[in-house]
């Protein structure tokens, strides 16, 4: 991926993108206002949401050992994977062990992160996604542009296309009548899911939470798909990152009331689906639960950082975000766009390529991501700390370091200033009335920054020329 800011000046030139990303984030907003308006105690509830993730991820091997123990004790297993190629392999190895050659999946952003599809099509394993907006993605041969509504970025005539042109190649083609209707492209999903959902004997899902104290995780959704998966099945593999955990049953009741309505503005979501372990004659018999790192831990390290882990993946920064709303979430190279993307990758995958490198800037740090954030994260101050983070590391190389060195070596001596300042003020003169925005090789620098025009005359040389008569009598 190239840098945010070369990809996002592409993603600005696509106009029926940006009309599609406008209308949706504008309709969610006001929903999710209107919800919220409702709650008297919303702040109240913020900071409780909050405190919940901050004492698991305080206490985190404590509650994930509790989390092991609770769900081995009721029939699941449990693996561990430090990073994505463990993740993917374990998955792989347990799907061929039941030589089921495709599953169907929930939608998930842990997935999603450590690319489990790709690695289950490279081992001649369909993954079928049954969320309507993934299924869009992926008959589209496209990428997720949202963490709530991944296809924000394609408009119901787009879609009708995709599933004509499509559907047939890997499923129950498309009706020929099909219209760009929403209930008729939701007919048409249905319809083409259907067979899958009753012929698949493997489920891979996420996990929304995952209780430590009873050993229960939980899905939110809003289709039934999800449903279908969880409860269909022979075999159940859920793939959740470590930063799920919640203490007890009782912080779900918070976060069942901020996740919805931040989310997709509801007081609470048509499904939300719950199983601890296994239970006979009800549901999957064999259950697996994968607990991803793969950077985590190294998120947890950084006492100012670690907040990001926070996240309940609302998506409710990306549908305020200004940057978001133009640019669109491809543009940030992860499965994580928006504000809270621009924290959170740069984290959990170093910043050693050019887009995470580029993130901590890819926003006007306005704090509209920190108000309307379910669990107070404060990102803007996270995005400030990873701009620190990546002026360091480029240990003096980048334009920036260099400037503030010349600025130290000038300033470091009276005579080097003034002759600085001898230089600035004849450029004062040569620009005229124009401004520093004109001249060549500095417009770019300067359309972000308030940059004057360098005066014609500075206050030592004014001095000099309007006290030079005082200056000789006292000498």
């Amino acid at each position: 991926m190239p840098s945010f800011q070369t990809a996002a000046r592409a993603a600005l030139a696509n106009t029926q993108q940006r009309r599609n990303l406008a209308h949706a984030t504008a309709t969610i907003r006001a929903k999710r206002a209107a919800v919220v308006a409702e709650v008297d105690a919303w702040e109240e509830l913020r900071v409780a949401g909050a405190e919940a993730k901050d004492e698991a991820l305080h206490h985190l091997p404590d509650y994930l050992e509790q989390l092991e123990d609770n769900l081995t004790a009721r029939g699941a297993t449990v693996h561990w994977a430090r990073d994505a190629e463990e993740a993917n392999a374990i998955v792989v190895g347990l799907v061929r062990d039941r030589d089921a050659e495709e599953v169907v999946k929930v939608k998930s952003m842990a997935t999603q992160e450590i690319e489990l599809n790709e690695a289950l099509e490279a081992a001649g394993i369909h993954a079928w996604e049954t969320d309507l907006a993934e299924l869009i993605v992926q008959l589209g041969h496209d990428r997720p542009s949202h963490i709530l509504v991944p296809a924000i970025h394609r408009n119901r005539a787009e879609i009708r296309e995709i599933f004509l042109r499509e559907m047939g190649d890997v499923g129950r083609p498309a009706p020929a009548d099909l219209s760009d209707e929403p209930a008729r492209l939701a007919e048409a999903a249905r319809l083409h899911l259907r067979e899958k959902f009753m012929r698949a004997r493997v489920a891979v899902s996420g996990a929304n939470f995952a209780i430590a104290e009873t050993g229960t995780l939980v899905v939110v959704e809003s289709e039934g798909n999800g449903r279908m998966c969880l409860t269909l099945p022979e075999t159940l593999i859920s793939v959740v990152g470590v930063e799920k955990v919640l203490p007890t049953f009782a912080d779900l009741g918070t976060m069942l009331q901020l996740l919805p309505r931040s989310s997709t503005g509801e007081r609470m979501n048509p499904y939300t689906s719950m199983w601890t372990g296994v239970h006979d004659g009800d549901g999957p018999q064999d259950v697996h639960v994968v607990l991803v790192d793969n950077g985590r831990s190294h998120v947890l390290s950084d006492p100012v950082g670690r907040d990001a882990l926070r996240c309940i993946r609302c998506s409710a920064c990306l549908n305020v975000c200004p940057v978001y709303e133009r640019a669109g979430g491809h543009a940030y190279g992860s499965v994580y766009p928006g504000p809270i993307g621009a924290v959170l990758n740069p984290q959990l995958r170093g910043t050693a390529s050019d887009v995470d490198k580029s993130l901590p800037y890819a926003s006007s740090l306005c704090g509209a991501c920190f108000e309307a954030c379910p669990v107070r994260i404060d990102i803007p101050s996270l995005l400030v700390h990873l701009r620190t983070q990546v002026v360091d590391e480029a240990s003096g190389r980048s334009p920036e370091a260099l400037g503030m060195k010349a600025a130290a070596w000038t300033f470091g001596d009276h005579r080097r200033l003034e002759a600085a300042q001898r230089a600035a003020t004849l450029g004062g003169r040569l620009l005229g009335d124009r401004t520093v925005r004109n001249v060549p090789g500095l417009g770019a620098w300067a359309q972000a920054r308030d940059v004057p025009t360098p005066p014609r005359e500075t206050f030592r040389q004014w001095w000099r020329r309007t006290h030079r008569d005082e200056d000789r009598e006292d000498t």
